[in-house]
């Protein structure tokens, strides 16, 4: 697959996109000095490269009152049980985030819950699920990097070495 150039335009303006993806192109448009039909342009090229995949939404979960998050790894008895074991995962709806992953896990995931209450149930349903073994939990004290940008900025910045 062939690499897609952007210039410094382009990286500014997923910037304001990355940081609310709501901004009106107008918006843009005025404070890059550049005419709202280019940003639009430059947005539907970022889309049809695929660079930009729809937009999101961040919701802030401490307020409606899941603030616990939990890491687990899950260990199979067997690896051909992992697409099984991901289709009930979906069906837990406080399992946010699911990875196959190599390494001392088969699947690990991450969960919101209320509280440690709450948490155990949820970690017992997902031990409950037919084809796990076992579990290990990592508990979030802090999310303490939540960058989205950084690297978006390192793959520019690399881009542009390459020139």
């Amino acid at each position: 697959m062939a690499k897609i150039k952007l210039d410094k335009i382009d990286q500014r303006i997923l910037d304001m996109l990355i940081e609310n993806a709501r901004t009106p192109f107008t918006e843009i448009a005025k404070k890059l000095r550049i005419s709202a039909g280019t940003v639009h342009v430059r947005v539907r090229k970022m889309e049809k490269s695929g660079i930009i995949k729809g937009a999101s939404l961040t919701v802030d979960y401490d307020k409606l009152g899941y603030s616990f998050i939990a890491y687990i790894g899950i260990f199979l008895d067997k690896t051909s049980k992992t697409r099984f074991v991901l289709e009930r995962l979906k069906k837990i709806p406080y399992v946010t985030v699911a990875h196959i992953t190599t390494g001392k896990y088969n699947i690990f995931c991450k969960i919101r819950a209320q509280n440690t209450e709450h948490a155990k149930d949820i970690i017992f349903n997902i031990d409950d699920i037919d084809g796990i073994v076992r579990t290990e939990t990592m508990i979030s004290l802090e999310e303490s990097i939540n960058d989205k940008k950084r690297l978006m900025h390192h793959i520019f910045q690399d881009a542009m070495e390459e020139d």
